[in-house]
């Protein structure tokens, strides 16, 4: 879980945040308006493949829990903007245990998260060609399999959230070169257990 200090929304159960976003249309929205910036309700529609009023009716969904609100500086008389209300979003699946609704939202949006990682590795790894020496010089994709207690996981979990943090702080998107970057994180018990 992040820390408190960054932009994060925090996930508790019953949250009428999780149902809201246990749905692929305002999912994709809330993503575009984190990764693309704020936009309009027909731009949205554009770039998502859909059309302006189911888009607008989504975006309303999802300002009612506050996960969207208006972008007063740039909405005007004619065109309402919209704003990712927070950076990314956090919760515990195990707080959700205890209801079959919050169950069954978490694991939708769990399965559409990984869904949409392995898309972004595939389309990586489609285009990396196009990319300079020095780009996919950097680029990595490794595995490790570690012998780790729960706690373990956890306080591992932990460091790389601070390292990812203390990247983020420091990044400047004006610096010449500067790319946005996509870092997944993914810790689990391994399916292959050891006999």
């Amino acid at each position: 879980m992040e820390s408190p200090d960054s932009d994060v929304r925090v996930l508790h159960p019953s949250s009428v945040q999780l149902r809201a976003l246990a749905h692929p249309l305002r999912s994709r929205l809330l993503g575009a308006l984190r990764f693309h910036g704020p936009a309009t309700s027909t731009a949205l529609a554009l770039r998502l493949g859909t059309n302006s009023g189911a888009t607008s009716y989504h975006l309303r969904q999802l300002a009612e829990v506050g996960m969207v609100e208006d972008d007063d500086e740039r909405s005007n008389g004619r065109d309402r903007w919209w704003r990712a209300a927070h950076d990314s979003t956090s919760w515990r699946s195990v707080e959700f245990d205890d209801d079959p609704g919050d169950r069954a939202a978490e694991d939708w949006l769990l399965r559409h998260h990984a869904r949409t990682s392995a898309n972004w590795l595939d389309d990586w790894l489609s285009g990396r060609h196009e990319w300079s020496t020095e780009w996919r010089a950097a680029a990595d994709q490794s595995d490790y399999h570690l012998e780790l207690t729960p706690t373990g996981l956890e306080a591992l979990m932990e460091d790389l959230h601070a390292v990812m943090r203390s990247h983020r702080d420091a990044a400047d998107p004006a610096r010449p070169g500067a790319e946005r970057v996509t870092v997944l994180l993914q810790a689990f018990p391994s399916p292959e257990r050891r006999v």
